[in-house]
């Protein structure tokens, strides 16, 4: 859920602070920067919550390489999202990251795993009625902040800003 408000927080006082200094509402970059602090947001838990991370994908080799690995891999995406030449790319790649994550999510679930506590004290199934609508909201949000090349139009005074 921490996750939830590092995004939608972040995105709206970018959208905000954009409006207030240029009257311009930024939806795709203010989208961009939200989704970059939210991946450092969960990289992060990466490197403090290892062991809790390892426990969801024992059937891998090298769990711990792998959790640090993705955290990583959040990181440089983070980076990629704020440059206009490296953005689709990066929003390619990071829908293709949240599918080929989403099963560890799935098996932290059925197995009651806590990732902050390294136990199996987690909500369980139930956590799952929250986690794939989140899911799909991280990967819809990639696709229309980067790759989705539509134009918003938005009237402000007279003004068409796409």
């Amino acid at each position: 859920m921490e996750t939830l408000i590092v995004l939608f927080g972040v995105f709206t006082l970018t959208l905000l602070t954009i409006w207030l200094t240029t009257k311009r509402l930024e939806f795709r970059f203010s989208g961009r920067v939200a989704m970059a602090l939210m991946l450092v947001f969960t990289a992060v838990g990466h490197f403090v919550f290892t062991k809790g991370m390892t426990m969801m994908i024992p059937f891998l080799p090298l769990p711990n390489v792998i959790v640090i690995f993705t955290g990583v891999i959040e990181l440089i995406a983070a980076i990629g999202l704020l440059f206009r030449n490296t953005k689709v790319l990066t929003g390619k790649l990071l829908i293709l990251f949240f599918i080929l994550l989403f099963p560890a999510n799935i098996y932290a679930a059925i197995h009651h795993i806590n990732l902050q506590t390294a136990d199996y004290t987690g909500k369980g199934i139930s956590y799952l009625w929250i986690r794939i609508p989140m899911q799909l909201l991280f990967i819809t949000w990639a696709y229309f902040s980067t790759i989705n090349q539509s134009k918003i139009k938005i009237v402000n005074q007279g003004n068409v800003h796409p």
